[in-house]
């Protein structure tokens, strides 16, 4: 892809999630949503192949039913109010329809279908882009109407999402489909605590960017796609399968890294709030995240590749792919969790 055609491309996937997040006016923020999401097709079709394409147009249709829906809801808001902003009696069916267009947006369940097919589509680099930055938008929506949306479709589509998350997740042995039922799963938390404190959402999703980030790219500097070329680094780079081995355990939420605040203070708000079976329900899911995590270190740590050869280091071929926010993203994605009493405090 042309450089220039590649900067335009990033800069309007940018503009459109800056515009949705800073915007009151419903007409801004549906227009920030269509310029990120227009932009972000070329990106998911890097490399032209028919899996890209597929992919990408999977990812249109989805995200274009979801702007229609978003569209229809805020055409009856301006009938019925004549505002194009939120108000107090904005009428309840209108915030449902701009939830379940967030949702679909998001990959929430029941709307979650697209997000394993894209994101194993794609190239590395473009499902990172997908699974981090095209969440802001939505989600600062979400933390827009947070107080007004629907108290029952958003705690079963949280179970929902986090059960998809984990449940999804058990049989898969390509890298990019598990960190999407990861995405998945994570998307569930968020929502579940939007309700009672959305402050909270986004320091879950700040530190979720930063895991994922973390993860996406050091299968990008190592080509790896599939366990099975997982468990090859272990001979050409052990310490960056020592480093990724960490970064799994936190995202499946094992203290004391630092994926285990979010899980915490998440459950300690819906504690508060009385949501106790929903807590306990969304622990025992994160159970099922936490064993293919673990399954992903057996495979690529206890266990050897098989190989008839003697051939099987591979140290003479050179990486050039080098990622100088590597270290601090690997940092704080596994040893932020001492901060949590000042989080604790501004949260």
């Amino acid at each position: 892809m042309n450089v220039l055609a590649l900067i335009i491309i990033l800069l309007t996937i940018f503009l459109g999630s800056l515009i949705t997040i800073l915007s009151s006016h419903l007409i801004l923020m549906w227009a920030g949503l269509e310029m990120s999401m227009l932009a972000v097709i070329p990106a998911l079709m890097y490399n032209s192949n028919p899996r890209s394409t597929e992919a990408a147009t999977k990812y249109f249709l989805t995200q274009a039913t979801a702007s229609m829906i978003f569209l229809l809801a805020i055409i009856l808001n301006y009938n019925n109010l004549g505002s194009w902003e939120f108000h107090y009696n904005t009428e309840h069916y209108i915030f449902t329809l701009i939830l379940l267009a967030l949702m679909m947006k998001l990959g929430l369940a029941p709307f979650h279908f697209w997000v394993p097919e894209v994101t194993q589509g794609i190239p590395i680099l473009s499902g990172l882009l997908l699974l981090t930055w095209q969440k802001i938008a939505p989600l600062a929506i979400l933390f827009q109407i947070a107080y007004s949306i629907n108290s029952t479709i958003v705690p079963l589509s949280a179970i929902m999402s986090v059960f998809i998350g984990g449940w999804g997740g058990l049989n898969q042995t390509q890298l990019r489909k598990i960190l999407a039922y990861s995405s998945i799963a994570h998307m569930g938390w968020m929502v579940a605590v939007t309700m009672y404190n959305p402050s909270m959402m986004l320091l879950n999703l700040i530190i979720y960017m930063f895991l994922t980030t973390s993860m996406f790219i050091t299968i990008y500097i190592n080509n790896s796609t599939s366990i099975a070329s997982l468990t090859k680094m272990w001979n050409k780079s052990p310490l960056m399968i020592s480093t990724t081995l960490i970064i799994l355990l936190s995202l499946g939420g094992l203290p004391p890294l630092t994926g285990f605040l979010p899980k915490w203070m998440i459950i300690i708000e819906l504690t508060k709030n009385n949501c106790i079976f929903m807590a306990l329900w969304m622990t025992m899911m994160a159970l099922l995240n936490l064993y293919f995590y673990t399954r992903l270190i057996y495979a690529s740590s206890m266990t050897m590749f098989p190989s008839t050869n003697n051939m099987k280091t591979n140290i003479h071929q050179s990486n050039n792919k080098n990622n100088l926010f590597l270290s601090p993203l690997i940092i704080i994605s596994s040893l932020a969790l001492p901060l949590s009493p000042i989080i604790n405090v501004l949260y």
